[in-house]
């Protein structure tokens, strides 16, 4: 973990995006064009109800003529809307809990080869999926659900809230050479870097009330993104014709999927495991939701010095001050992340008409996160356990730490362009 930033790359990590996949492609080889043809117009098929008879006729198709990695990471994410969109329909409460085996059997084959579950997961709807629209970096999503820009609001906020915290990983490195080498000076200045991509991470993460409406997640987008593990409506879960005789559970997309914050959980020694029995087995499971390479470099982390145990042993106020900085940080993301759940998903919960379903009904969600825990207690517990880690012997201050001004963005280009140029 010393030697270069190299080394980083190794576990899919770009030195401009992190865990974001950089440059994802955009169009698969034309034996997958009926595939594609049906991911690109989802919300028209949904609407006009022909979307699961274009299902049911597709073709059986190899992924042997996937070559590559990014190949198989646009095929990953096409196959999980398609599922996503048989599966939850036009969002009614009218289920499929059979997925054919037409899409099926390539999908789990797929799924196996690249180490992910055949579902929609946080690596394909954000990490996958987005493309520059021009050289100058304006960006757009690749794919699309029903809810108009709802879904182009809220998995590119999400994009940029990964990107503008991504130089944190830069910083590992050297963290780690200043621990063995016992070098507080050199370690401040790097904690000091990762506050600062924290708080305009969290800067970003504010911008998601311009782009996506309450409404439209609550009742459209957060449909599409529901799995079925964790989900009453699917107490046996989804069978996959053809690959298993029995029904299988898996969670749907969940920012807890991503790899940056429970990096730096890690790397501050964060113990979510001392949270609570289920949030740390949420956090665990929802590991196996990422990319290999990223499951590989978290446990390489595990495996680092401790920063937290030499900050609390050896080093001094100023340094304590500044590592205090970044778990506070860390909690005033999941502090935000709690309001937004409230606003996105509690609220609109509690506005429906009279003698109307939600779509936790329909979805069989109710009081759970897309990817099936119990939301609000989860979020809570992380922020929690976060918050019980700052050191309390010193306390944290924010005079004199410059931050980019990323609050004046107005739209998802702009805000793609300040982070890109951080």
């Amino acid at each position: 973990m010393e030697d270069s930033w190299k080394i980083l790359e190794d576990y899919h990590i770009d030195e401009e995006v992190g865990f974001a996949l950089p440059n994802p492609l955009e169009e698969l080889p034309g034996d997958y064009a009926a595939w594609t043809f049906i991911a690109k117009n989802l919300p028209e098929l949904i609407e006009n109800g022909q979307l699961r008879d274009k299902v049911e006729k597709l073709p059986m198709l190899s992924i042997d003529g996937l070559h590559g990695y990014k190949p198989r990471r646009l095929a990953h994410l096409v196959l999980g809307y398609i599922t996503m969109a048989y599966v939850w329909n036009q969002g009614d409460g009218d289920v499929r809990k059979v997925l054919p085996s037409n899409i099926a059997i390539p999908y789990c084959k797929l799924s196996e080869k690249l180490g992910l579950p055949p579902i929609l997961v946080y690596a394909d709807c954000v990490l996958a999926n987005w493309k520059k629209k021009d050289p100058s970096g304006n960006m757009d999503v690749l794919f699309s659900f029903p809810g108009g820009d709802c879904g182009k609001g809220f998995f590119l906020v999400s994009l940029f809230v990964e990107i503008a915290a991504s130089p944190a990983i830069k910083m590992i490195p050297q963290i780690f050479s200043a621990v063995r080498h016992q070098d507080q000076d050199t370690l401040q200045k790097a904690l000091l870097h990762i506050a600062f991509c924290l708080q305009e991470a969290l800067k970003v993460f504010q911008n998601i009330h311009e782009y996506v409406d309450p409404k439209s997640f609550f009742n459209v987008l957060r449909i599409y993104l529901s799995g079925w593990k964790g989900n009453p409506q699917f107490s046996e879960g989804l069978l996959y014709e053809g690959v298993w005789n029995i029904p299988k559970k898996f969670s749907g997309g969940s920012a807890a999927q991503s790899s940056i914050f429970q990096c730096l959980d890690i790397l501050l020694g964060i113990e979510q495991s001392h949270g609570g029995r289920s949030a740390a087995e949420f956090l665990q499971e929802m590991r196996t939701y990422m990319p290999p390479a990223h499951q590989d470099f978290l446990r390489s982390l595990e495996l680092g010095p401790s920063v937290r145990a030499f900050v609390v042993s050896e080093g001094g106020a100023g340094l304590q001050e500044v590592y205090n900085k970044c778990v506070q940080a860390l909690v005033s993301l999941r502090n935000y992340h709690l309001q937004i759940v409230t606003k996105y998903v509690l609220i609109p919960a509690s506005q429906k008409p009279k003698g109307s379903r939600t779509s936790e009904e329909l979805t069989g969600q109710e009081n759970r996160g897309t990817g099936g825990s119990d939301v609000m207690n989860f979020l809570k517990t992380v922020r929690n356990t976060t918050k019980k880690s700052l050191l309390k012997d010193s306390i944290v201050t924010t005079k004199g730490t410059h931050m980019a001004d990323v609050s004046t963005v107005t739209t998802l280009e702009d805000m793609a362009h300040s982070i890109m140029t951080l």
